[in-house]
């Protein structure tokens, strides 16, 4: 089998301009990064109201009869993760590339790969073997520069911050909770020691960009309006009265949307087979939301008929925060769930350890349980038409496959296996027409919770419904910032729970389809320009550390070739 590297060297992409073109993009509204990469030009998006239901009614597709009376958006998520890999984005691509095969406008909306995974233990983001998004080298890299503005907006708050109280306090700022960031994984930097030598000397730390609170702004923002006022609402820190700080107090917000000024347009680039892919923005969805703007998803809503967005980690990470954060703040409505599985992730998720491709339907028995529950929450919770993938992986036995999709459609969803790896878009057919017909029906869909109830309801409700928790446990901490943050402009925020990817619970440990286990709740943080809370569960960090032998040890690049990157 080749590498990923050599696939992609051999592919032969498009123009990016002809990309654009084919989904009714026109070249004036292009900021190119070279033959392969660009940006969509205007406020924030490039795409401007009425103008959206022109181009999409005035764009071409290559069999018209297939055309829907309105876009539909399909929602990929998977597993709880394993070391085995489930190969969701993968999935995802080929899913776009198989609705585009068989005659449907179709893109992709995904986030931007972050250097702390690239170099740290998973590896680059943009897909595999047939399935990938290109240039894979740029785009895991430093792609168009949005993780690095992120970056600085967010350490030029810190800085204005500092230099505020060097110049007398005139805000009479008492404590500073904010917290520098950069995109590396660095766990030397979770707690450090700022204002040494007599200057405002405090605890400090680094959160890695992917978490931070200016990512979560752009990505949950409509335009650039909306950024520069979601970036003046950010709470730095409190007065002497116990009042929030803000960074507009601070005459910060201006410039930290001047450094974001080309950051919040989307990205364009391709898959192999040439299948727009709208990519941007990168907070991970452990300790984040987890899902790609809405500016990019927007974009590709306004341009193609079927839209494949993947929410990262376990659907009881990212599928339930593009759920309860993103479609309120965006006002989307998913049309269909796919969750990706593998036999592999499977057993390892039933316990077992060693040669997870050989045969072993009591590991695999074992673990089916994960996928059944993801399933009950697709469904059931929150009201999706669902479809299980099955990447199925050469030697991957025929009748534990049969085992995995008995099971699936007891549970009331749909289930094809996929190759898209070893095939691209031919490996997909017959999932992208079983998410074509999912698509079609008519959802009941619905949140895990209201907006209208206290802060613990709704972290209880998550815990309850979607992890199946018997109930919460909150620290002295966490007790003391829900009282805290009882104000009411805080009242109607949605919340993201920062828990481990590897389990249901906030132990990961606990695999499969856990009972009888309690969530622990040990602080509360305020996210207040983008608009939520964080509830830290269980020993989860913001700041990931690099793995006994990271990625980064085996990379390098000899007359311009990148060896050991992905």
């Amino acid at each position: 089998m080749k590498t990923d590297i050599e696939i992609a060297s051999e592919a032969k992409l498009l123009p990016i301009s002809q990309v654009a073109e084919s989904i009714g993009i026109p070249a004036s509204e292009l900021f190119c990064y070279g033959n392969y990469m660009a940006k969509i030009r205007g406020q924030g998006s490039g795409i401007r109201g009425q103008e959206l239901e022109d181009d999409k009614t005035q764009s071409r597709t290559p069999n018209p009869e297939l055309r829907t009376p309105s876009p539909k958006l399909i929602l990929v998520s998977a597993v709880n993760p394993t070391s085995a890999g489930e190969g969701k984005t993968t999935i995802s691509i080929g899913l776009a590339d198989a609705l585009k095969k068989t005659g449907r406008k179709t893109a992709l909306a995904l986030r931007e790969p972050s250097l702390g995974p690239v170099f740290g233990v998973k590896g680059g983001a943009a897909g595999g073997g047939y399935a990938q998004i290109a240039p894979m080298d740029d785009i895991n890299l430093h792609f168009t520069g949005d993780l690095h503005a992120i970056t600085s907006a967010n350490n030029l708050l810190a800085a204005m911050i500092d230099n505020h109280i060097y110049w007398g306090n005139s805000l009479r700022i008492r404590t500073v909770e904010w917290r520098r960031c950069m995109d590396l994984n660095d766990r030397a930097l979770r707690n450090t020691v700022a204002g040494l030598g007599g200057f405002f000397a405090r605890e400090d730390g680094f959160d890695i960009t992917a978490a931070s609170e200016v990512m979560a702004a752009l990505c949950l923002s409509g335009d650039a309006d909306d950024l520069l006022a979601r970036l003046g609402r950010i709470v730095i820190g409190y007065n002497f009265d116990g009042e929030p700080v803000t960074a507009k107090d601070l005459k910060a917000d201006g410039a930290m949307a001047v450094l974001l000024k080309d950051a919040i347009k989307p990205n364009l680039v391709q898959t192999l087979e040439g299948t727009p892919a709208f990519v941007h923005g990168g907070p991970f969805a452990n300790i984040a939301h987890g899902c790609n703007s809405v500016i990019a998803t927007r974009a590709a809503l306004s341009f193609a008929d079927y839209v494949v967005t993947e929410a990262g980690f376990g659907a009881d990470l990212g599928a339930e925060k593009f759920i309860d954060i993103k479609c309120r703040a965006a006002g989307l409505k998913p049309d269909a769930a796919v969750l990706v599985a593998t036999l592999r992730a499977l057993k390892s998720l039933g316990g077992k350890k060693g040669n997870l491709s050989e045969p072993d339907a009591a590991a695999l028995a074992r673990g089916i349980p994960n996928l059944l529950k993801h399933i009950e929450n697709m469904r059931g919770v929150f009201g999706l038409p669902c479809v299980v993938a099955i990447n199925k992986f050469a030697g991957d036995s025929k009748e534990e496959i049969a085992l995995v999709k008995a099971a699936v459609l007891n549970a009331g969803a749909a289930c094809e296996t996929a190759e898209s790896f070893a095939k691209g878009g031919a490996g997909g057919i017959e999932l992208a027409e079983a998410v074509v017909k999912a698509a079609a029906k008519n959802p009941d869909f619905k949140f895990a919770y209201p907006l209208d109830i206290p802060l613990k309801d709704k972290i209880e409700a998550v815990a309850k419904k979607v992890y199946g928790a018997d109930g919460v446990g909150f620290s002295a901490k966490a007790l003391k910032s829900v009282e805290a943050f009882n104000r009411p402009e805080y009242a109607f925020f949605p919340v993201c729970i920062a828990k481990t990817q590897y389990s249901l619970s906030d132990n990961p440990e606990l695999l499969s389809r856990p009972f009888g286990f309690t969530l622990t709740v040990r602080d509360i943080r305020l996210r207040a320009g983008a608009g939520f809370f964080v509830a830290l569960a269980g020993e989860i960090l913001l700041m990931p550390g690099l793995s006994r032998a990271p990625n980064a040890e085996g990379m390098e690049i000899k007359d311009g070739v990148i060896k050991g990157l992905f």
